[in-house]
């Protein structure tokens, strides 16, 4: 039976986080011997409000540290397709073909279009940032994906996917599979406001050192009403016990810690370097294998090439079906084919303009 196919990916905008590993990686790693795995480190979208020539030069770094994440989380390349979203020139072409099938009144419903030119502060909304939806929409359908994980902000961005892909199928006959949506799930900021990310200063980087980790365990956000270790505190909705609950295997400690909390009977502070302990060891072998890894000068380089390589040959597969289905002449074909006649022109001397 044929594995289905899962897409999924990142934004290069910096290092990944334990939100990034909660809500996306550990499945990824889960799925790579269940499903066709593509992940996406998705360059084109960073643009969309990030298109300075600062922020485009720092992107191979940003880039590198993304696929070292990856490979630390436990990504095996051989198992999953990781590429570049600007190495696939198909995802472009795609990208226009589907944009032809959306109205602009459609995509400014999408909630998350503004939000984000809000964070970015932007008093207008770039054309770019505007068919955000619509790149998304040819990342997952030029694989072909049949599941897609995702952030309830992205939510609108696949589903706008769905319609593309319905309206194509209407449109020129079956091509596209309809992606199911998987949700993932978030982390609570070191703050305690918002989710974890990197742009409000609230994460934990997998790649964080043992002394950086306990800084910030240390300064987390916890019961704001309890200023005295001997006041009862609230555990529900702590951020400090939402990660013991999330990291923490002892079990036995976490619900002394959360009974004692309750009575008043135990400091924040301790709380706090038990959970310095516990997020310590769970990052310790991440940390490791990064360092490992990061030791291998041309590893990200070669393991995004193979996959720019697999991800052309499943671009080229895709555009043939959905040319062949829009009654589009391939004109590539011809250019190949005549591309030998035009090196013997030259050879003889002959029509110096080619």
């Amino acid at each position: 039976m044929k594995k289905k196919r899962v897409l999924t990916g990142d934004r290069p905008t910096g290092l990944l986080h334990l939100g990034h590993f909660i809500g996306s990686l550990h499945n990824r790693v889960k799925s790579q011997s269940t499903h066709e795995s593509f992940f996406v480190i998705a360059d084109l979208h960073t643009l969309t409000t990030r298109h300075t020539k600062d922020h485009v030069r720092k992107l191979k770094e940003v880039i590198h540290n993304v696929v070292l994440d990856y490979l630390a989380a436990g990504i095996d390349p051989d198992l999953s397709i990781i590429f570049v979203q600007s190495s696939v020139p198909g995802i472009s072409e795609l990208n226009t073909l589907l944009g032809m099938l959306v109205s602009a009144p459609r995509l400014e419903r999408i909630p998350s279009l503004k939000e984000m030119a809000k964070a970015e502060g932007l008093d207008t909304m770039p054309f770019g940032l505007l068919g955000y939806p619509v790149l998304m929409a040819a990342d997952i359908l030029l694989p072909r994906a049949d599941l897609v994980p995702v952030g309830a902000d992205n939510q609108g961005n696949v589903e706008l996917a769905r319609e593309l892909a319905r309206r194509f199928n209407h449109l020129y006959g079956e091509v596209f599979p309809i992606p199911e949506i998987e949700m993932e799930a978030t982390l609570i900021g070191t703050d305690g406001q918002t989710k974890m990310s990197k742009s409000l200063n609230n994460a934990i980087f997998l790649s964080d050192s043992a002394a950086v980790v306990e800084e910030k365990v240390m300064g987390m956000y916890t019961d704001p009403n309890r200023v005295k270790a001997d006041i009862p505190g609230k555990v529900e909705g702590n951020p400090v016990f939402i990660y013991h609950d999330q990291f923490n295997g002892d079990l036995e400690e976490v619900l002394d810690l959360k009974d004692r909390y309750r009575q008043g009977k135990v400091g924040d502070v301790e709380v706090k370097r038990k959970l310095v302990r516990v997020v310590n060891d769970f990052l310790e072998p991440i940390r490791q294998r990064r360092e490992d890894y990061a030791r291998q000068p041309d590893i990200t380089m070669d393991i995004l090439s193979a996959g720019a390589r697999r991800m052309q040959d499943e671009s080229q597969e895709t555009l043939t079906l959905v040319r062949e289905a829009m009654g589009f002449q391939n004109y590539q074909v011809s250019m190949i084919q005549e591309e030998p006649i035009q090196q013997q022109i030259k050879a003889i001397g002959g029509l110096a303009f080619l």
